[in-house]
């Protein structure tokens, strides 16, 4: 299951913290890159939020908790829309509601 993973800095957390964390983490090949489908910081810093895939809820909670003293976590779990076939669905309905 694919889920979005939105982090927030806590107040006084630095770069050179979490850097340190993440390459702590790698390093004892506990990130599992293979399930983080995508990795996205939001400009100013300080902010992002992860795509990863995973099929227990515990697995991922395991791979938040070294991080979480440093962020904070809103994870939701999501699904993928296809355009053409969602359009269809809405299509339809909607025309079930005329």
């Amino acid at each position: 299951m694919l889920f979005y993973c939105q982090f927030t800095w806590f107040p006084g957390t630095n770069r050179a913290q979490v850097a340190q964390r993440v390459v702590q983490q790698h390093d004892a090949g506990k990130n599992n890159p293979e399930r983080i489908r995508g990795w996205y910081n939001l400009v100013g810093g300080g902010a992002g939020f992860l795509l990863v895939d995973y099929d227990d809820p515990k697995q991922l909670t395991a791979f938040l908790q070294p991080y979480m003293d440093l962020m904070s976590f809103d994870v939701r779990a999501i699904t993928e829309n296809r355009y053409d076939e969602q359009i269809e669905q809405l299509r339809s309905v909607a025309q079930q509601m005329t």
